[in-house]
């Protein structure tokens, strides 16, 4: 690993396009799709719509190995207007799909807000997006147990997708 850096060259594969209806928990419609079509080593392309009320969580400093890691939820009422969604699509030990995703978003009033999603942030009129496989890297995420937080641990693929 040089200059403290993990990677892994791949190509974008198969391409999957979303429509989420109102009332569909956005985290879990982008867990249901890459469920359904078998991904698990990708990455979020694009995500835009409205959304009624999001819950969503940025760093802050806590006691651990790390010094920092994700604060207490924070939640927006009313229509919220998705600007972008973008993330990695990863898998934990046992192949689950484990997503993480951050978001930028604008209240009624154009104030801009952002940071990373929680469960609990529904679609409100529609929503639209755009997920990507990745092929030839195998996206794991894992603790580092140097910082004690999780992290993406791209490693080459050796022979492929394991779809």
């Amino acid at each position: 690993m040089r200059n403290n850096m993990e990677t892994a060259a791949g190509r974008l594969g198969r391409v999957v396009a979303i429509r989420m209806a109102p009332g569909v928990d956005l985290l879990e419609g982008l867990q249901e799709a890459c469920e359904q079509y078998g991904i698990k080593n990708g990455v979020i392309l694009s995500a835009i719509g409205s959304l009624n009320g999001v819950v969503f969580c940025n760093p802050v400093e806590m006691p651990i190995k790390a010094g920092y890691g994700y604060g207490e939820d924070q939640r927006l009422t009313g229509p919220i207007e998705l600007t972008s969604a973008t993330g990695v699509i990863c898998h934990d030990d046992e192949g689950a799909v484990n997503l993480h995703v951050h978001v930028t978003l604008t209240d009624r009033h154009g104030g801009a807000h952002g940071g990373h999603l929680r469960p609990g942030s529904r679609v409100l009129l529609n929503l639209d997006a755009v997920i990507a496989e990745i092929d030839g890297v195998e996206m794991a995420r894992k603790l580092d147990e140097e910082l004690g937080v999780p992290r993406l641990s791209p490693r080459q693929e050796q022979y492929g997708n394991d779809r």
